[in-house]
């Protein structure tokens, strides 16, 4: 007995074997893998120089243990790679290296920071990471926490679309935390001024705030979704002859919103979150819907709501004072915005250098509030220019991500998400070049603090769950075999 098979088709390979079959226009895994390995070690070379220049500038020698700090982030960022590899092979390619660079520089400078405040003999006893006490050391710390839950993030949500099961769940959730410090006594939640955290006596304070924003989120990417076609539809008719019923069903969303950010801003007495909380929702009903209007509505609610709280809350008053009018008072309650806008000035265009600036002696808060500015005084312009172009390119491939995916979930969660970090930039780089009241909320990834840098690397792993979704090849069941196609058996008798 022989046998024999009918030749392949001249396509290629066997149409019986073929289960999934790619879109052209769609780069495959290993590629986009590589290319984020290659711009992850860029970004790495770009934080070791820095590295570099801060320890030549502070303590006038350069050593390769001035390579320490850059090794240990080396090992995270490496890591969170390769969990991006195996979990997330389709993800966009360049959201991992842009926030390792933003993080990196994060703890770098902090770790000039720490430097600056030690004398020469404390310098060479705090060793690589500055000791106990090293702001550079928790920085560092709180990254490898959350680069964990970000790759924790990424091995249980395998599908974003689950996600859309829990979203009443996000929203009691994040009303729990948005509410709990206004709740809470002064002692256990304000710090100057703010209500805005959780006060642990002898361990450290949380900022829930930071958790909350991603839990309204899954809330208000699953309410617009399920009232998407409602909402587009409200305004056609007029107000004269819609039911009382029909007036509140279109406008309950966003007064619910408008009523969460006020009692922010009044109970937490946070001009800030208020409006990062308001301006999501406006930025998410505008893409559920695509009419202005329901952004101009917003708009005017939010301004009569912070005009009504600067009437009755003291903080606010003092914020658009200092805002008008710093240089009226430099010394006591305009001395951090005026020492922001001279550190900024000092720097010009190219800096004093990276550990030749004087950022100790701007403010008390130059890791947190003030640390856009501390940098500007030694990177310059053109610096603080290539940190907002990243900003700008984390906001541009997170939209990106939600443009890829084909459901609306996807795209309204991937859009909130973006707009999140991008609000949030605005609003903290505005209020220390004064171009708005300055607020309490940190600077994305560059900050000082475990609370803001963990809730943004999970946003960035929501983000390349959905990338992942989206740039991942379409799979399509296999074409029927044909019996010219088929192999044959001939059996001789």
């Amino acid at each position: 007995m022989t046998a024999s098979a009918a030749p392949r088709p001249a396509g290629g390979a066997d149409p019986a074997l073929t289960s999934v079959i790619g879109r052209p226009d769609r780069p495959l895994a290993n590629n986009s893998r590589n290319t984020e390995l290659i711009l992850l070690i860029v970004s790495l070379v770009v934080v070791s120089g820095m590295s570099l220049a801060v320890q030549g500038s502070v303590l006038g020698e350069i050593s390769l243990s001035a390579l320490a700090l850059p090794g240990l982030l080396a090992l995270v960022f490496l890591g969170a790679h390769l969990a991006v590899r195996v979990l997330a092979p389709y993800a966009d390619p360049l959201l991992l290296p842009a926030v390792a660079t933003i993080n990196g520089i994060s703890v770098v400078f902090i770790r000039r920071l720490d430097l600056g405040r030690l004398t020469p003999d404390e310098r060479i006893a705090a060793g690589v990471l500055g000791g106990e006490g090293s702001e550079a050391l928790k920085q560092y710390i709180w990254a490898v926490v959350a680069i964990l839950g970000f790759v924790a993030l990424l091995a249980v949500v395998r599908d974003h679309r689950t996600l859309a099961r829990f979203g009443y769940i996000a929203l009691f959730t994040g009303l729990i935390l948005v509410l709990l410090p206004a709740v809470l006594p002064s002692s256990l939640s304000e710090i100057n001024g703010a209500k805005l955290w959780i006060i642990i006596p002898g361990i450290g304070q949380i900022q829930p705030g930071e958790f909350a924003k991603i839990a309204l989120l899954l809330y208000f990417a699953r309410i617009l979704v399920d009232n998407r076609d409602f909402l587009q539809i409200v305004g056609k008719f007029s107000t004269l002859k819609a039911t009382p019923r029909f007036l509140f069903d279109a406008y309950a969303p966003m007064v619910s919103a408008w009523l969460v950010s006020l009692g922010v801003l009044m109970f937490e007495k946070d001009l800030g979150t208020s409006l990062l909380y308001f301006g999501l929702f406006l930025v998410m009903i505008y893409i559920a819907t695509n009419k202005a209007r329901w952004v101009a509505i917003g708009l005017v609610m939010f301004m009569i709501g912070a005009y009504a709280a600067y009437l009755v809350v003291s903080r606010v008053q003092l914020r658009v004072e200092v805002w008008l009018h710093p240089f009226d008072d430099p010394f006591d309650k305009g001395y951090q915005i005026v020492q922001s806008l001279l550190a900024l000035g000092s720097g010009g265009l190219f800096g004093a250098g990276p550990g030749a600036g004087s950022p100790n002696i701007l403010s008390l808060y130059a890791s947190t509030d003030f640390v856009f500015a501390a940098i500007g005084e030694e990177i310059g312009l053109f610096g603080l220019t290539a940190l907002l172009v990243l900003y700008a390119l984390i906001a541009s491939r997170g939209i990106r991500a939600g443009l890829d995916v084909r459901d609306s979930y996807g795209k309204l969660l991937a859009g909130g998400l973006a707009f999140s970090i991008t609000l949030q930039t605005f609003v903290i780089v505005g209020g220390v070049t004064k171009l708005i009241p300055l607020t309490g909320l940190t600077t994305p990834f560059l900050a000082y603090g475990g609370s803001s840098l963990i809730a943004n690397w999970l946003i960035i792993g929501l983000l390349i769950r959905i990338s992942d979704a989206g740039r991942r090849p379409a799979k399509v069941k296999a074409p029927p075999l044909q019996l010219r196609d088929a192999p044959t058996e001939v059996v001789r008798l």
